[in-house]
């Protein structure tokens, strides 16, 4: 009866063979999606609109509602998959192993392991090289981003607010401190690193190739209050490979026109001529996507 257990079939049946699916495959396919914009959608009709303004995926998600957040029904997922032709990624609770296996057998392209959902296990992760589809993880730091990709992850997600508040100023300081800590990391010698990478608390081995490749080892995204053509360019500018934008940007009127501006400043993040146009005629359409006078207030008093 143990052969029946749970175990045995988490070890032996469920998760594929980590030999068979190797992390530099899953790591080209992340690189696929480098210079593009991953954009948030709820339904088929959002979907249809991110493909034709030129996303280079989609990243699927339920429509806000109370209480716990999971993953999304593998229903939508399906009726999404119908609809468009470019990749589909869907995101999963930290440490739900179960949630990923779901997710991989309705054949996602790729799977967002993420803090924005609930927690499904405070103190692990996925371990994502038994997948053989390529896993996004978001992290504040080069130490959590080093843990992250020594799991698996093969494209991460530089973490800002969540709230969907619109406030860009939490992901350009994570932004900024991961490609500081890589700036430092590269003008250290030889010997120092190993302190170094004890200090951030990341595997030797990553932190020794950062170090030479001067940039972390897979692609980073950013993700968190990107709601304007400027902000997305900000955020190439500062190094990152694109933008997640979240699914308020459907808010309003002309949806379509603010994705494609987002776009476009990906694409297009070192011409401003480019940047002018993109950003042009957006201001009645953004008014949704301001924080609040009570949030600015919060913020003025050191408020999260």
């Amino acid at each position: 009866m143990a052969e029946d257990g749970a175990v045995t079939v988490y070890n032996n049946s469920v998760i594929t063979d980590a030999k068979k699916n190797p992390f530099s495959l899953k790591a080209g396919l992340t690189q696929m999606l480098r210079g593009g914009a991953i954009v948030e959608v709820t339904n088929a009709e959002q979907a249809k609109i991110a493909e034709e303004a030129g996303a280079c995926c989609l990243i699927v998600s339920e429509p806000i509602h109370q209480g716990i957040s999971r993953m999304p029904d593998p229903s939508l997922i399906k009726e999404i998959k119908r609809t468009v032709s470019i990749p589909i990624m869907a995101r999963a609770r930290v440490g739900h192993f179960v949630e990923a296996q779901i997710l991989e057998a309705i054949g996602i392209d790729y799977i967002d392991e993420s803090e924005a959902l609930a927690l499904a296990d405070e103190g692990n992760f996925i371990n994502k090289h038994n997948f053989r589809c390529p896993f996004v993880c978001g992290c504040q730091n080069l130490g959590e981003s080093l843990s992250r990709i020594r799991e698996g992850a093969a494209m991460i997600r530089i973490q800002g607010d969540l709230s969907g508040s619109g406030n860009v100023s939490k992901t350009v300081k994570n932004v900024r401190a991961v490609m500081g800590e890589i700036r430092i990391l590269n003008n250290m010698d030889e010997d120092e690193v190993f302190a170094f990478s004890k200090n951030i608390r990341a595997p030797y081995d990553l932190v020794a190739q950062t170090k030479q490749m001067g940039r972390l080892p897979v692609v980073q995204f950013a993700s968190g209050g990107i709601v304007t053509p400027a902000d997305a360019a900000l955020m190439m500018q500062l190094g990152c490979d694109g933008v997640f934008v979240a699914s308020e940007i459907f808010d309003g009127s002309d949806p379509y026109k603010r994705v494609r501006g987002i776009i476009q400043a990906v694409r297009h993040y070192n011409d401003p001529h480019v940047l002018v146009e993109t950003s042009s005629g957006l201001e009645d359409s953004m008014a949704g996507m301001n924080l609040s006078e009570d949030m600015i207030e919060q913020f003025a008093h050191g408020g999260v």
